[in-house]
C-alpha cells in the first residue's frame, strides 16, 4: 500500500468501519462514533486517500482504487471482515467494494450513494460540472487545482456502476438518504431494487442527515445492524 491511513476509532466489540464522503474527512461521523461504541462496536473512521491527513499516494484517484485502500487498511489492522456505513462517494466505495469483496463485508449501509452523475439533482450536476471544468483549467500550473480537479473527477466519472452489476450483491444491505437530499430519491430507490433483499430508509434532512438529525440516522442504522 503506497499510503498509510489515518483514522479515528472509539469502542471495543464488533469492527464497524464508517466511510466518509467526497472533500469531507473521517470526524463527519463524530455523531456516530459515541453512539455505536456504546452499543458494542469498535468503530473505525479513516481518512480516505487524499482527505483529511491521509496523503493523496502515487495510485490513481479513483473510486476503485479506495476501495481497494479500505480492503489494504482492514489487512493492516487485522481485520477479516466488518459492517460499513458509507456516505456518498463513501457510499460508492462501498458498492465497489461489495463487488469485489464481498467476503470483506458482514452488513452495509449505503448511505447517499450514486452510480453515476446523473443519480445527482441537476442544479447540483451543473455546479460540479461548473467547479470541475474550472479546476481542470488550473490543473497544469496549480497543484491545489490538480487535487481539487482529480477529487471532483470522482463526482463526473465515478463510480460509472453498471446497474446490472449490482444484482451480483448478495449481502444484507440498507440503502439510505435523507429526504431533501441531493440524491434524487427515484435513484436511490433503483439501487435499492436491483440488490436482492436490500432495505431502504429515508431519514429527515438533506444529504448530510446523519450529522443533521442524528437521533432518527443512528436508530434506523442501528435496528438494521443489529438484526
Amino acid at each position: 500500500m503506497d499510503i498509510r491511513m489515518n483514522y479515528i476509532e472509539k469502542g471495543e466489540g464488533k469492527p464497524l468501519i464508517m466511510i466518509h464522503g467526497n472533500e469531507d474527512v473521517c470526524q463527519y461521523f463524530e455523531k456516530q462514533l459515541d453512539y455505536f461504541a456504546e452499543r458494542g462496536y469498535h468503530c473505525i473512521a479513516p481518512d480516505s486517500r487524499a482527505h483529511g491527513k491521509t496523503p493523496r499516494g502515487i495510485k490513481p484517484l479513483t473510486i476503485r482504487q479506495m476501495a481497494q485502500d479500505v480492503v489494504d487498511f482492514m489487512d493492516e489492522q487485522g481485520i477479516d471482515k466488518a459492517d460499513f456505513i458509507g456516505f456518498s462517494d463513501g457510499g460508492n466505495i462501498m458498492l465497489v467494494m461489495a463487488l469485489a469483496h464481498p467476503e470483506r463485508i458482514n452488513k452495509m449501509v449505503v448511505y447517499g450513494a450514486n452510480l453515476f452523475l446523473e443519480g445527482i439533482e441537476p442544479e447540483t450536476v451543473d455546479w460540479i460540472m461548473a467547479e470541475y471544468n474550472e479546476a481542470l483549467a488550473k490543473a497544469d500550473s496549480i497543484p491545489s487545482a490538480k487535487l481539487k480537479m482529480e477529487l471532483l473527477r470522482l463526482m463526473v466519472n465515478d463510480p460509472n456502476i453498471d446497474p446490472e452489476e449490482l444484482t451480483e450483491i448478495k449481502l444484507p444491505t440498507l440503502v439510505l438518504a435523507g429526504t431533501e437530499d441531493l440524491i434524487l430519491k427515484e435513484h436511490t430507490e433503483f439501487i435499492a431494487s436491483k440488490i436482492e433483499g436490500a432495505e431502504l430508509a429515508f431519514v429527515r434532512g438533506t444529504h448530510f442527515c446523519a450529522s443533521e438529525n442524528p437521533e432518527e440516522f443512528n436508530t434506523v442504522v442501528y435496528e438494521f445492524l443489529k438484526n
